[in-house]
């Protein structure tokens, strides 16, 4: 009973990210007092998803390099150089248009693998693309949004580099020592990871709307717009992809969903810490955005399959 709780509560994570980010805009002040928590809250998200991998998902990669290697290169080009130029094309303000190309910059979301299983894509090359994004972000999202941000705003790119080894390596590394080492007793509560990474998701974003509340007003229909817009072209130019390198219909299914999908939380994890308030905004509407759309691809291609 409890498990099939979780498993609802963690299906449904679209849903309680728009119904908590509606409470903290009206209630904004027990969310606010929680901002000092926002890195401890994400690197618990990484140890839950950390205890959800295996041995399995490190061996997949080293069978598959090269196709690994298309969809991880495609991850940290096309989304950062989307960003950058959709920044240009709406003038946004400098700390709206940093926070967008770090939300590019970012590695895939694990909810990708989620919305794969969900659309019958390739599920494995889907946990290959975010385990090896996600071991690469500390260098490459500080790193890219540097490049490509900097004479916007100033990066600051160590303090960046060292704020994702503590919130997202460490974390994922621990979870996964604890399962390796404790595996009999942590899968008897397997279902409980998922659900902790989704309860400080929720939160974070959720962070984000208190703290921007009187702002959101007149920046909301500017930064859904935009994150509309990268998340489509995101996804069709990770379908493309795999088109052009003529890989089968799931793994370009997968590629879509992937690419589409960024881990927006930590870009918003990121921009609270380093890049003030304001800049998070893009990152915490890109969660909204990027979970509707590969819901809905996932439900059709299911049917499709």
């Amino acid at each position: 009973m409890v498990e099939r709780i979780l498993k609802f509560y963690t299906k449904y994570f679209a849903v309680w990210v728009v119904l908590f980010g509606v409470v903290a805009f009206f209630f904004p002040g027990p969310f606010v007092s929680l901002k000092k928590g926002n890195q401890a809250f994400f690197a618990l998200t990484m140890f839950g998803i950390g205890a959800v991998l295996q041995i399995e998902d490190f061996k997949r990669i080293a069978q598959r390099p090269a196709i690994v290697l298309i969809g991880t290169c495609s991850q940290f080009l096309i989304m950062p150089i989307g960003a950058f130029v959709l920044a240009k094309i709406f003038k946004l303000p400098p700390e709206l248009a940093v926070g967008l190309i770090l939300t590019g910059a970012a590695p895939g979301a694990m909810a990708s693998n989620v919305m794969s299983y969900i659309a019958k894509a390739d599920t494995a090359y889907s946990v290959s693309l975010t385990t090896v994004s996600t071991l690469l972000c500390p260098v490459l999202t500080p790193g890219i949004t540097f490049i490509l941000a900097r004479s916007t705003l100033p990066i600051p790119f160590w303090e960046m580099f060292f704020s994702v080894i503590y919130m997202v390596v460490l974390p994922l590394f621990a979870g996964f020592g604890v399962r390796y080492f404790f595996k009999k007793q942590v899968e008897k509560v397997l279902p409980v990871f998922p659900a902790i990474s989704v309860t400080f998701i929720i939160f974070i974003c959720s962070l984000v709307i208190a703290l921007n509340k009187e702002r959101l007003v007149e920046l909301s229909l500017i930064i859904v717009v935009v994150g509309i817009i990268l998340n489509l072209y995101g996804m069709s130019a990770g379908y493309g992809v795999g088109k052009l390198f003529r890989m089968e219909v799931k793994r370009r299914r997968t590629l879509s969903i992937e690419i589409g999908m960024q881990n927006a939380g930590l870009g918003t994890a990121l921009a609270l810490a380093h890049l003030g308030d304001t800049a998070a905004l893009p990152a915490a509407a890109f969660v909204f955005i990027c979970i509707i759309t590969a819901s809905v691809m996932a439900e059709i291609w299911q049917r499709h399959p």
